[in-house]
């Protein structure tokens, strides 16, 4: 009331004097009613109790895992995120129950591709209700079908408790990575010398009530790009940062991205299996096609995977003959869900067919501080690198208009919360566009210092980064000798969070393959308690093939899982 007070008798008081020469726009002729608040609100920030400073929340919580259910008298644990020093103020708030229409099994999708209508061809199995569209609009209606089947799923089923649920499903199909939350909450918690924010007066400063840069803070940029130069992607020379844009996630940025390289109804070119969630952040808002690149290899190694000039030439025509022009290439490197860091010559290829085509490239490594065991084609190196060199240029790396890259906080530092996404393009003609359309994913000020002290210590990310891809790379062993002790068939993987296991053995005969792969993902969903991400969600060529994100549980879960498995496999070789 106080501060509202203030800006209101700013404002209409009668004692302010006439703003001089109303022609003149200069600031110094301007009355800044909010400027004459600052004082007030950073110290009251300041001020506030301890438990409500972003920054010092890791200290108020539990440090129980997530339950989806956070309701009062909930026979399941709470979330981590409940406050423990004011319980009541959080207890009083009801959970949302989110219903999601169930749809059939996901179809295959080879060489045609995926449109906005088809996708919404998925439709729901219940009713639709009395006068939908005076509610909803029709492109809102296809949003939910535009997400994977899988996550429906797993919201419908009970999940792992060690005693409340001994029996429920144990998730390891979501690519996150609570394994290294001790080496954060305390960076989280400190200013990087030493001195925790709790402490910090103000924690609160004064220019950050204000609008920050669209595009990100100069500091944040400053640390971002010295972070991804020479500590995550070992390039050759310095990121030009008016090229950068900070936003809300890797799908914020990946979206602007497509949204000012595309048009409504042009197509982006991935390589499959891929990232199931890359539909939905490409064609829900942005109206574009996915265009799935097949192999079609014979190859029984990794490099029936790896994108050639003739599967690039396939899709790239076939999406013409569909009327969707190919606009966009999008690499996964390292690839989600393969586990595999692409070969030099292999991004290299793709970087002079996208030239050559003038179709844009946007290379994905968001796992690229994950690289945990040495790759069987040589070390990873960024599609940036590569792609570095090609034409003159007096700050940056010479990509010229048609190399772009995007990265984020969410899988190396399981950082997912914040949501902090960068995009790089050294395409001047985006810039513009690329900043005013941050302004609906801005990261806020307090996360952009929180993050820019982060990325500024070298000795902590030296140390973190050691240490995650060591975690990383011993839980990746564990299961991998599960699979070779039950002769399970798997991809070798040499970065990201998870594994990408061949169960095809496991299928029943007769029916398609998407009815036959779907029956085995649910047995082990409701049989064995194993929930894992689907390979023909991702669009994969072959059934029975799925993604087992080995991070994201707990130890004592990762043991429970372990054994399920081993149980599972034992279980359907007796049946045969």
């Amino acid at each position: 009331r106080r501060v509202v007070k203030v800006i209101h008798n700013s404002i209409v008081s009668s004692t302010l004097k006439p703003v001089p020469n109303r022609a003149n726009n200069s600031s110094q002729h301007k009355l800044n009613p909010t400027a004459m608040t600052s004082g007030l609100l950073s110290r009251r920030f300041a001020t506030l109790p301890k438990a409500a400073t972003i920054l010092s929340l890791p200290r108020h919580c539990t440090n129980t895992r997530y339950s989806s259910s956070m309701a009062p008298n909930s026979s399941k644990p709470p979330s981590p995120y409940t406050c423990t020093r004011f319980p009541s103020t959080f207890a009083s708030i009801p959970t949302p129950t989110i219903t999601t229409p169930r749809r059939p099994a996901t179809r295959r999708f080879s060489s045609s591709e995926i449109i906005p209508d088809e996708m919404g061809a998925a439709a729901s199995q219940d009713p639709p209700l009395p006068n939908d569209n005076d509610f909803v609009s029709p492109r809102a209606r296809r949003i939910p079908n535009l997400l994977p089947i899988y996550l429906t799923d797993a919201r419908a089923v009970e999940k792992y408790h060690p005693t409340k649920c001994p029996d429920g499903v144990i998730s390891l199909s979501v690519a996150e990575n609570p394994m290294v939350e001790d080496l954060l909450t305390a960076a989280v918690a400190s200013d990087g010398k030493g001195t925790t924010i709790d402490a910090i007066n103000p924690s609160f400063r004064d220019f950050q009530i204000y609008y920050q840069p669209t595009h990100g803070s100069a500091p944040l940029l400053d640390a971002m790009s010295q972070f991804l130069t020479n500590k995550l992607l070992n390039l050759s020379n310095s990121l030009d940062k008016d090229g950068m844009v900070v936003g809300a996630g890797c799908n914020a940025v990946l979206e602007n991205l497509a949204f000012v390289l595309a048009s409504p109804g042009d197509s982006v070119m991935i390589p499959v299996p891929y990232y199931a969630a890359f539909e939905f952040d490409l064609v829900a808002r942005a109206g574009l096609t996915i265009a799935p690149v097949t192999m079609n290899s014979t190859l029984s190694s990794v490099g029936r995977y790896y994108p050639t000039r003739d599967a690039l030439d396939q899709s790239y025509e076939t999406s013409l003959k569909r009327g969707n022009t190919p606009k966009i290439l999008l690499l996964s490197h390292p690839h989600n869900p393969l586990g595999i860091c692409y070969p030099p010559h292999v991004v290299k290829e793709c970087i002079d067919w996208a030239r050559e085509r003038k179709v844009h490239l946007i290379s994905d490594e968001i796992y690229a501080g994950s690289v945990h065991s040495p790759c069987s084609t040589g070390p990873f190196v960024s599609a940036l690198e590569l792609a570095s060199g090609h034409v003159p240029s007096s700050s940056g790396l010479g990509l010229g208009d048609y190399v772009h890259f995007v990265y984020a906080l969410s899988k190396d530092f399981a950082l997912s919360g914040l949501r902090v996404g960068v995009s790089y393009s050294e395409n001047k003609h985006i810039r513009l566009p690329m900043q005013k359309l941050n302004d609906f994913c801005q990261v806020s000020s307090q996360t952009q210092m929180l993050v820019s002290e982060m990325l500024t210590d070298e000795e902590y990310l030296d140390s973190f980064l050691t240490e995650a891809r060591q975690r990383v790379k011993h839980r990746c062993e564990v299961l991998i000798g599960l699979l070779e002790e039950c002769s399970v068939p798997y991809l070798t993987p040499s970065a990201g969070l998870f594994l990408w296991i061949d169960f095809s053995e496991f299928l029943e005969d007769g029916g398609t393959m998407e009815a036959r792969e779907r029956a085995l993902y649910l047995d082990m969903l409701h049989e064995f308690g194993l929930l894992f991400t689907p390979g023909m969600s991702m669009r994969n060529e072959l059934p029975g093939y799925f993604r087992c994100v080995f991070t994201s549980a707990t130890e004592e879960e990762f043991g429970v899982a372990l054994e399920r498995i081993r149980i599972f496999v034992n279980a359907k070789r007796r049946q045969k």
